[in-house]
């Protein structure tokens, strides 16, 4: 046999890589699943919806939003997580799937960092005590004489178990002395309904969530969780202001695929985000509800979530906190 030669042997390499390199699919090929794992109308659906449209704007496929809720984030993360490697499916992680659910649930299925692929913050805003107007009181301090009048009466809702806006009612029962009732709803929606309805007197949630029913003025707001206030609610103090100097918690969301996911599309989906947040359009879209844009690529945006994880479960084990 013929030994090849030098040019052809030079040349096998190029022809390989131009083969191979148009083997490569097209990205991407089909469209995009975005699993929110909480129910509709709550905030990490209303980003997501926001973001989703300027994507699929740009890449020619439609992004298909998810509502997959249940156990406190963590059924729709789980889906995710079980996915590696799936190039066409991404969720909004957030705190009660990657920063509070790991440490606060037992036998948690999966793993908030070796199973996924962390690539940029979307966006954070605070979260907020809030009341029927008709309750009698108005301020926190009038709220804390009112827990007092009999322990574990007074009642307050949230979107769900395992929720930041679930622990940070607990910080807060504790740091105030008093014993607040939690009562865990399956997303926010039914939980504000039942506070304008006057099923409930109170109720912790997302500014984003509830910002329409505040200007509405059929949610009433008495404190806020950040150290400093919110710039859509200056009149509102926070809980530090009040004397709770460790009652304060930011809420995050950000944007994750399954570990297992090309480096390069990771890239890819990280300047597109950064794209995103910085146009007009969403910037727009996230002051309307009180967002502030993220601005953690994924090293920062990683290093926040194990930061996180590490806060929350020693909250869960000083304050003995557990699932409802």
């Amino acid at each position: 046999m013929p030994r090849p030669s030098r040019r052809a042997l030079l040349a096998a390499p190029a022809l390989l890589l131009a083969r191979g390199v148009a083997a490569q699919p097209a990205w991407p090929e089909r469209p995009i699943r975005w699993i929110v794992n909480f129910p509709p109308a709550g905030a990490a659906d209303i980003l997501s919806r926001t973001l989703a449209e300027w994507f699929g704007n740009r890449l020619g496929q439609p992004i298909v939003v998810e509502n997959r809720p249940g156990a406190g984030g963590l059924v729709g993360t789980d889906l995710v997580a079980k996915a590696r490697g799936d190039a066409h499916l991404v969720m909004i992680s957030n705190a009660a799937s990657h920063g509070i659910g790991p440490v606060l649930y037992a036998n948690v299925p999966y793993d908030p960092m070796g199973d996924f692929v962390h690539i940029h913050s979307i966006g954070t805003f605070p979260s907020v005590l809030l009341v029927n107007p008709a309750f009698p009181a108005a301020t926190l301090a009038e709220y804390i004489a009112a827990a007092r009048v009999q322990p574990g009466a007074l009642t307050y809702g949230s979107g769900g178990n395992g929720t930041m806006n679930h622990l940070i009612g607990q910080l807060f029962g504790r740091a105030a002395g008093v014993e607040l009732t939690h009562v865990p709803y399956r997303g926010s929606a039914p939980a504000m309904t039942d506070v304008i309805a006057g099923n409930l007197p109170s109720l912790m949630e997302s500014l984003p969530t509830a910002m329409g029913h505040i200007r509405a003025g059929r949610l009433k707001p008495i404190a806020q969780s950040e150290t400093a206030r919110d710039a859509t609610l200056p009149d509102v103090p926070t809980f530090s202001e009040a004397g709770f100097a460790g009652v304060t918690s930011t809420n995050w969301f950000g944007f994750s695929a399954p570990a297992g996911i090309p480096p390069g599309l990771a890239a890819r989906w990280e300047a597109l985000i950064a794209e995103a947040l910085a146009s007009d359009t969403v910037k727009q879209r996230f002051a309307s509800i009180g967002v502030r844009p993220g601005d953690l690529k994924s090293g920062p945006y990683t290093a926040l979530i194990a930061g996180e994880l590490t806060r929350w479960r020693q909250v869960i084990r000083e304050g003995n906190i557990r699932a409802d």
